[in-house]
């Protein structure tokens, strides 16, 4: 199957590739679903109960702050590295990813897309001001000393959410917007919330520029992103997939690897590599 994925990428060398929590398993961040596409744990907050609800944000930052340290620290894994390679040998055009952790870009890849936005910022819903989600840890910290005490030894979610006592959710105080005092929220789309209209379309530009799709590490159960496996194949584009289980769009695939990503994509990053350098001698 490893020489048909190779096949298919020489065939479709200018590759839209969309990834997703699969990718970042290795470098210890879970996955939201198992191989059956099923959740692991209970749903993530919602965009709606986010915005509505004061108990919620209380209880979101409170796991968040448990959260954000080690999706922080978190390094880029095989699967990361072997992909800019593939950027870097001229087969990947575009990276669209649904994950929220940066681990693309740490590991050298240029040309990236976070669909669902990222981690490392946070946004004031009132006046739209972005800081860094370290300035908010600090704030979270001085207006809330008994924080230091916490170790960081919770269950940790593909969202930098983690599981803590409901004492530590009580307790906690709420920091606020610098400028206006308002809500803030880190800069991702909550379940519920939808993805910029304009950022759907430029990607879906791009997708159509592209001489294929590539999905990896994703169940493709949020919309999100099965929408462009819908499109591909509305166009009659190919599209490959490599992912450790059950996905929404497997009838859409002319080809599937269900391997471990970061595996999978080191031998193919090792093949192509020598294709990649026969082609520049």
């Amino acid at each position: 199957m490893l020489t048909q994925l190779t096949e298919f990428i020489k065939a479709n060398p200018r590759l839209l590739v969309l990834t997703g929590a699969g990718c970042s398993v290795a470098s210890g961040i879970p996955a939201y679903r198992d191989k059956k596409g099923d959740w692991q744990r209970n749903n993530p907050i919602s965009h709606q109960d986010f915005v509505s609800r004061p108990a919620s944000r209380k209880r979101y930052w409170a796991r968040s702050f448990v959260g954000w340290p080690p999706m922080r620290d978190a390094r880029p894994n095989a699967a990361h590295r072997a992909l800019a390679a593939l950027e870097e040998g001229g087969y990947v055009r575009l990276l669209v990813t649904q994950n929220v952790d940066r681990l693309h870009q740490k590991a050298g890849h240029s040309q990236v897309i976070d669909l669902h936005g990222r981690l490392d910022q946070v946004v004031c819903l009132s006046c739209g001001d972005v800081s860094e989600r370290h300035e908010v840890q600090q704030q979270l910290i001085a207006i809330n000393p008994q924080l230091a005490d916490i170790p960081a030894s919770w269950s940790l979610a593909p969202d930098g959410d983690a599981d803590v006592a409901d004492s530590l959710v009580n307790s906690l105080q709420v920091p606020a917007c610098r400028f206006c005092r308002g809500v803030l929220k880190p800069n991702v789309v909550f379940f519920g919330d939808s993805v910029n209209r304009d950022l759907v379309a430029h990607i879906t530009e791009e997708l159509e520029a592209s001489d294929g799709l590539l999905v990896v590490g994703s169940s493709l159960m949020v919309f999100s992103g099965y929408r462009f496996c819908r499109h591909a194949a509305q166009h009659n584009m190919p599209i490959a997939c490599i992912n450790a289980g059950k996905t929404r769009a497997d009838e859409l695939f002319q080809l599937k690897l269900e391997m471990d990503c970061g595996e999978a994509l080191s031998m193919l990053a090792g093949s192509l590599q020598k294709v990649f350098l026969g082609r520049s001698e």
